[in-house]
């Protein structure tokens, strides 16, 4: 198993799927200090920080925001946290699109929820704008701290060092197929990728079918976040990277780079992908593969089971690279204590209830996801389930891109990046070398 390269100075993120563009605006001006609520300062001179791993349970309302994309995770973990506390958190789901400007308007007048998760793609600049408490000394203090999967950690980390999330719902990418489209192709329905070549080659035989409505596979074509989601693991497991070290330059005219953009190229030529890619923003960027009329396509792993429940026969492995190889995006959402909480203490409670051994296996893993603590990946239930058993196996492969303006150069709607793809795999246009650069152009700034 191809393991990933140390990371350097610069915070890890990671992204999730179907990000739209992020507005910046407000955030950058936020003001005020994150002193107290670090600190849990009551204004009267009484410090109340946690001074356990377990914070305090004492039938305090706590209130909490998650994106909608994540919605049946959060109110899984919400439902179990309320039947066994006396603390009881209040969960509002917000629409993706709507996650940034709400909280940059909160974060100026001071209305933060007690509990923020978000996109580990935009955390380093949450953070960076003081929208956390600081909680280093809790974090480190867990028994397990260094048990934590890492990269929800590190996209709340700062420039100093402090520490200020940690996982909320872990998403990762994986590979997969449509079993009885194979069949039917007379592929090994077994088998999936082991290289992007016979990425191409099997995508092509289920198109070749000539079934009404399938293709060969799907991709957001105008989705930012689902190009770095699904495209980025393939050069990674080619032994190449995105970007440099300090997330200041772009690194996608490589070798391996090209071969993914020629390769999507050709299927879209052959007429192997789906009707719809081209303008594909997200918003449905799963549904094809989970209305079984796609062969095989990079995929969320929160969304595997969701295509199981629909009725079609999922086979999963880890996404290959040009010539073998395995890598995945460790994406999802990590979870703080905002600033303007008043109940850090209590907040800590859900926190350290959510990364313990109870929680991740009989609330995480039982529920088919992916575990936030690296020993419990090889699990009962994941044992008991080939495909989570394989999804778990795929972490430790797995990458997490960091820059302080990812969202503007990948995410955003328009981005660079999306140019990048669109004119690489779809139009023909531009350059490899030219589109690089305005993505270079953005992160260095």
């Amino acid at each position: 198993m191809k393991l990933s390269r140390p990371r350097s100075s610069l915070r890890r993120t990671v992204t999730t799927v179907t990000v739209a563009g992020l507005l910046v605006g407000g955030l950058a001006a936020c003001g005020g200090s994150d002193d107290d609520a670090t600190t849990g300062d009551t204004g009267d001179g009484t410090d109340t920080a946690a001074t356990s791993t377990d914070g305090v349970d004492d039938g305090t309302t706590l209130t909490m925001w998650t994106r909608a994309p994540l919605e049946r995770q959060a109110t899984t973990l919400v439902d179990a946290y309320n039947a066994s506390h006396e603390n009881q958190v209040e969960l509002e789901i917000i629409p993706n699109d709507d996650m940034e400007g709400k909280v940059g308007g909160a974060a100026t007048n001071s209305e933060l929820p007690d509990l923020l998760a978000g996109d580990v793609v935009r955390l380093p600049y949450w953070v960076a704008n003081g929208l956390f408490a600081d909680l280093t000394d809790q974090i480190d203090s867990l028994p397990y701290a260094d048990d934590i999967a890492r990269g929800h950690v590190d996209a709340g980390t700062d420039a100093d060092g402090a520490k200020h999330t940690v996982p909320f719902v872990t998403d990762i990418s994986v590979m997969a197929w449509n079993k009885d489209l194979y069949r039917e192709a007379g592929l090994d329905p077994e088998q999936g990728p082991t290289t992007l070549e016979e990425f191409k080659e099997q995508a092509l035989a289920v198109a070749a079918l000539g079934k009404d409505g399938v293709s060969g596979t799907y991709y957001g074509g105008n989705c930012g976040g689902c190009g770095v989601f699904t495209l980025f693991p393939i050069i990674w497991a080619s032994g190449d990277e995105v970007l440099s070290d300090d997330g200041s330059e772009a690194l996608l005219d490589s070798d391996s780079a090209a071969a993914v953009f020629d390769t999507y190229r050709e299927l879209n030529e052959a007429g192997a992908v789906g009707a719809g890619s081209k303008e594909e923003d997200g918003s449905t960027w799963t549904a094809p593969f989970s209305n079984g009329s796609v062969g095989v396509m990079q995929y969320p792993n929160t969304a595997v089971y969701a295509a199981i429940e629909a009725g079609i026969d999922v086979g999963v492995t880890a996404i290959p690279g040009v010539d073998g190889g395995e890598s995945t995006f460790l994406g999802g959402d990590a979870m703080g204590i905002s600033k303007d909480s008043e109940h850090v203490d209590q907040a800590w409670n859900f926190l350290a209830w959510l990364l313990s051994d109870e929680t991740q296996l009989e609330v995480v893993a039982k529920n088919g996801e992916v575990p936030s603590r690296n020993s419990l990946l090889d699990n009962e239930y994941a044992a008991a389930d080939p495909i989570a058993l394989t999804m778990n196996k795929v972490v430790a492969s797995g990458r997490t891109p960091v820059a302080p303006y990812f969202s503007e150069a990948f995410n955003a709607a328009g981005s660079p990046w999306v140019q990048l793809l669109r004119n690489a795999t779809f139009d023909g246009t531009g350059t490899l070398e030219a589109d690089n650069a305005a993505i270079t152009e953005v992160l260095s700034q």
